[in-house]
This record gives structure tokens, C-alpha cells and sequence, in this order.
């Protein structure tokens, strides 16, 4: 487990080496929106979703059963994240007649396709954990 962990945080330290490196190539002129889209995301991070994140977890606290309440979190939570990314392209925010390669794909049909993945992770880890929990309620 440490071995994981170590090479886990070797890779992140690499990822964050690259991403500096990226940022000093950029011009000085580019910094300050730099700084302003870094500074929101804190913003929006902490003050939005952050709390939401919080407040959707305690209400699935009072609706799940036990064994499924930790997977349905995370499912909520990759499948949140996700979708806030994927906002822009599976609203097609910035189509273009004139260029129809730069949103080419059917975005919906794969934010579908990865919420039908979580779904049967969130089943599959709620099936093992209620198959530990019987488990361990016998012994």
C-alpha cells in the first residue's frame, strides 16, 4: 500500500511539474486571466460546490440504506463533476456552422453511457458491501 501511495504521489508531482512548466511558458500578458480563472475556481469550489456537495450528501444520508450510501456518494459526486464540466459541450456551447469538426461527437450519448457505468459501480460496490456487511454480522 505504501508503494501505491508513493507512486501515486510521485505521478501528481510530476502532473504539477508539467502544469508550472505550461504556465511560465505562457506570456505575461495571459497571467492576469490566468490568475482571475484560478482565484474564481477557488470561489466557486468553496463557496458553491463544496456546500452542495455537503448538502447532497446529507440528504441521500436520509434516503439511502447503509451499504449503498457510500457508493451512491461517489457516483453523485463523479457523475456532478462530471456533468459540470461536460455543460459546454453537451450544451454545444460554441457550435459553429461554418466549422462542424469543433463539436462533433453526440455528447449526450456519452455523458449517458458514463452515468450507465457509475450506475452498475454504485450497484456492484453496494452488492459487495452488503455481501461484507452479512458477512461480518454472522461472525
Amino acid at each position: 500500500m505504501k508503494a501505491v501511495r508513493l507512486a501515486l504521489g510521485v505521478v501528481g508531482l510530476a502532473a504539477a511539474a508539467y502544469g508550472a512548466w505550461l504556465v511560465l511558458g505562457l506570456s505575461t500578458s495571459s497571467w492576469p486571466g490566468l490568475l482571475t480563472w484560478l482565484a474564481a475556481g477557488v470561489v466557486v469550489h468553496d463557496a458553491v460546490l463544496a456546500p452542495l456537495v455537503v448538502a447532497v450528501g446529507l440528504a441521500l444520508r436520509r434516503v439511502v440504506p447503509g451499504p449503498a450510501r457510500g457508493p451512491v456518494v461517489v457516483g453523485a459526486v463523479v457523475l456532478g463533476a462530471v456533468t459540470l464540466v461536460a455543460v459546454p459541450a453537451i450544451g454545444r456551447f460554441g457550435a459553429r456552422p461554418d466549422n462542424p469538426t469543433l463539436l462533433d461527437r453526440d455528447y449526450v450519448a456519452g455523458w449517458l453511457a458514463l452515468a450507465c457505468l457509475v450506475a452498475v459501480g454504485v450497484g456492484a460496490a453496494t452488492l459487495v458491501r452488503s455481501r461484507r456487511e452479512r458477512r461480518r454480522d454472522r461472525v
